[in-house]
């Protein structure tokens, strides 16, 4: 059974996933646009860890979005490198399934290799406590997971730093895909070519045009993505599913999909 659920922004999303019947939870720790470490929801990981698994549902952590281990900006790579540990570690602590983090990018005519190479030394030096997943991005020259290429060129060289020390794998983002120029009636197979897994899926709806860069989300009745599309996608993943969708639809989303998958 694929487990369905979302992104809750409220300071209470065990209660917001429990209301709509999601079987996963996803939020952040803290503020996504800022450099504070993470912030345990009640201040107790092991309080925390317990009541989701009381209520049978999945938790997953999305990273700040500042964090950008492949910039060569010392400014930015070190204090990313400084976070993307503690995001980790607690996100362990309270039970997470997995922390999701975005590829980053480099920019002017950085050659792409040297934010693979930054990446890598990130991946040898931070224990990994829990799976990190890798989530594709929607626009940017310079992006490291945009493209099936630079994914194909990022993973190379993540995976091999990875292997015996802890887990790395990839959340699939149907609005990014879509935006980055990917056809969704074979991004699953395409992405599994090169990563040989899907960990998780965002399943959404985009407000723009397909390949357009714009990485703006929408429910699933009001974007530019056949829903249909989306629900081929959820079933050819086979894994577990958080919509990031506008909140004032959120629960419908979730419900229309559940509907789809379980019936």
């Amino acid at each position: 059974m694929i487990r369905i659920g979302g992104h809750f922004h409220s300071d209470s999303p065990l209660e917001e996933a429990v209301a709509c019947g999601a079987r996963v939870a996803q939020f952040f720790l803290g503020d996504p646009q800022g450099w504070k470490g993470p912030v345990i929801p009640g201040g107790d990981p092991g309080v925390v860890r317990d009541a989701y698994a009381a209520a049978d549902v999945d938790v997953y952590i999305h990273a700040p979005y500042v964090i950008n281990v492949a910039s060569t900006n010392n400014r930015i790579r070190i204090p990313s490198r400084k976070l993307f540990d503690q995001q980790l570690k607690a996100a362990a602590a309270i039970g997470a399934k997995g922390l999701i983090v975005h590829g980053g990018h480099v920019t002017g005519d950085t050659d792409p290799a040297v934010g693979v190479a930054n990446w890598v030394k990130a991946i040898e030096q931070i224990d990994r406590p829990l799976p990190m997943l890798i989530e594709n991005t929607a626009g940017g020259n310079g992006a490291m997971a945009r493209s099936l290429d630079a994914i194909a060129r990022l993973w190379e060289g993540v995976s091999a730093a990875a292997e015996g020390n802890g887990e790395v794998g990839f959340c699939l983002d149907t609005c990014h895909a879509y935006s980055a120029g990917i056809e969704l009636t074979d991004a699953v197979d395409r992405v599994k070519s090169i990563t040989g897994r899907i960990d998780l899926v965002h399943c959404n709806n985009s407000r723009d045009a397909f390949d357009s860069g714009a990485d703006r989300h929408a429910n699933f009745d009001a974007g530019t993505i056949d829903p249909q599309a989306l629900l081929d996608v959820v079933r050819a993943a086979g894994a577990p599913v958080a919509c990031e969708t506008p909140e004032a639809g959120l629960a419908a989303d979730i419900n229309w999909l559940q509907a789809r998958i379980d019936g």
